[in-house]
């Protein structure tokens, strides 16, 4: 009986999520515990919040996990819209992405079937658009907040173990101290340089995730993992630099 309920909640979803990116949604009625029931129109819904997933503009349904007093995405963000329908744009060429110095994304190597597992990387400008890259209710967490997290899984020299995910078949060997007891789900998703070019990825070598944080006027506070170390980095780097995102809840 609970199989065949969870089957029609999971296909609800997916008729609701499908219907609003194409625009043939025209309301929702939401039925809350208490009996109340709230009509919405489709232009008022920014984002679907289920208990364990967020939905993003595109429709993309992510997993969240609770660390601490934090809720994270446990996945790297893929959206290619801000919260207000604007597409940000995808740039392919080396030049031009180098040459940027507003909000842009790009799939690892210019594949897109990498996005599916890794999610998409984003230079600085796309973290911090004005329209927002993160649904209603979320945001990419600024450097404070990844020292709460870093604090919350015991300090720099240990967190970073407790963030990758465990094993070899996406990090490379050894995968230094990697048990993923946070959660948080952490894969070597590469990076793309302020010059164009793309690296770690196949290797499995790190995971970079931006912050909101600016360092000074050309940078600004990144995070970073490595398999060959527990441990968690904190540098600047350029601000066309293409690295992965996380949200983190209001």
């Amino acid at each position: 009986m609970y199989g065949k309920k969870i089957k029609s909640y999971l296909l609800l979803i997916m008729v609701l999520t499908v219907q609003m990116a194409f625009g043939q949604l025209k309301g929702m009625m939401i039925y809350l515990s208490d009996g109340n029931i709230v009509k919405l129109a489709v232009s008022q819904i920014d984002s679907i919040n289920f208990k364990n997933n967020v939905v993003d503009i595109d429709s993309n349904v992510y997993k969240i996990i609770q660390i601490g007093d934090q809720c994270w995405l446990a996945e790297n963000l893929k959206v290619t819209h801000y919260r207000n329908g604007d597409p940000i744009p995808n740039v392919t060429d080396a030049t031009e992405w180098n040459a940027l110095t507003t909000g842009a994304y790009c799939n690892y190597d210019n594949n897109s079937s990498n996005a599916e597992i890794y999610g998409r990387l984003y230079n600085w400008f796309a973290v911090t658009d004005s329209r927002n890259i993160a649904p209603e209710g979320w945001h990419v967490p600024s450097d404070a907040e990844w020292d709460t997290l870093v604090n919350y899984l015991g300090g720099f020299d240990v967190a970073g173990g407790k963030l990758k995910a465990t094993g070899t078949t996406y990090w490379a060997s050894p995968n230094e101290g990697a048990t993923n007891e946070s959660g948080f789900t952490a894969l070597p998703a590469g990076l793309r340089g302020y010059n164009g070019t793309f690296g770690s990825l196949v290797e499995g070598y790190s995971a970079l995730f931006w912050s909101s944080t600016e360092c000074d006027g050309g940078s600004a506070w990144r995070r970073a993992l490595y398999y060959g170390h527990d441990d968690i980095n904190r540098y600047n780097d350029n601000k066309p630099w293409g690295f992965s995102v996380r949200l983190v809840r209001d």
